[in-house]
């Protein structure tokens, strides 16, 4: 296993992934840095982070493990999480000490494999590969490929996996039972209780993204539940 020191690092703990849409003003790099600062500064034990600029960002200012990533979005696929190893090449650059990929089973573009990317993401790069995947089966075969750990990241968001609401505590549990790597539970933690209830079932570490880091998807929220409540007064 590649790594080891850096992902049993993450042993038990909590990874804040700090990330801002585009268009929100919170997506700077000093900004997505300072967000990550104030996460290891209150006990996070890793931070997940996209594009090379913010980890290049956040490196500089905190010293927990980075798990990096790059969405890229390209026609006709829908594969976006580190798609190609020239994604993963200047994530690793930037600092990153864990690189992020899809893992699930869709196409990639041109053609590339998640083994051969896994494959030379670690010869090249020498870098641990965390494969986000939707299913039992997505995960056995990133296994099998040499991933170093799993995360239920796309668990609710692959048409496979669509009408399935995160936290994919299901895939959780059989993941943690088939799987001899560790598994990281991702996507849908919203509160203490829940990600404890992760750990339980026996994840390896937890990352919590929208209900820590989405300001702009909580303040949303927030108001549209408010104006519904004032259209029901009416």
């Amino acid at each position: 296993m590649f790594g080891v020191s850096v992902i049993e690092a993450l042993r038990g703990g909590l990874v804040v992934s700090c990330q801002a849409p585009v268009d929100s003003p919170l997506h700077e790099p000093s900004v997505i840095a300072a967000i990550a600062l104030a996460s290891q500064n209150q006990g996070a034990v890793g931070v997940r982070i996209d594009t090379p600029a913010h980890v290049a960002a956040v490196r500089q200012r905190v010293q927990v493990p980075i798990i990096g990533l790059w969405k890229r979005q390209f026609d006709g696929c829908d594969v976006y999480i580190t798609p190609q190893f020239q994604h993963a090449a200047a994530i690793a650059q930037a600092g990153a000490d864990i690189i992020a990929i899809d893992a699930t089973l869709r196409p990639r573009p041109d053609g590339e494999s998640v083994a051969s990317l896994i494959q030379k993401i670690h010869a090249d790069l020498g870098k641990p590969v965390m494969a986000d995947v939707d299913t039992l089966e997505s995960a056995i075969a990133a296994a099998a490929a040499g991933a170093d750990l799993v995360g239920t990241t796309l668990y609710g968001y692959t048409a496979e996996t669509r009408h399935l609401k995160p936290p994919g505590f299901d895939l959780l549990s059989q993941l943690c039972e088939t799987l001899s790597i560790p598994t990281i539970c991702e996507g849908g933690i919203a509160s203490p209780a829940m990600a404890r209830k992760a750990l339980d079932l026996g994840a390896f570490s937890v990352v919590v993204g929208t209900a820590i880091t989405g300001i702009d998807l909580q303040v949303k929220a927030y108001c549209e539940g408010l104006r519904r409540d004032r259209a029901a007064e009416c």
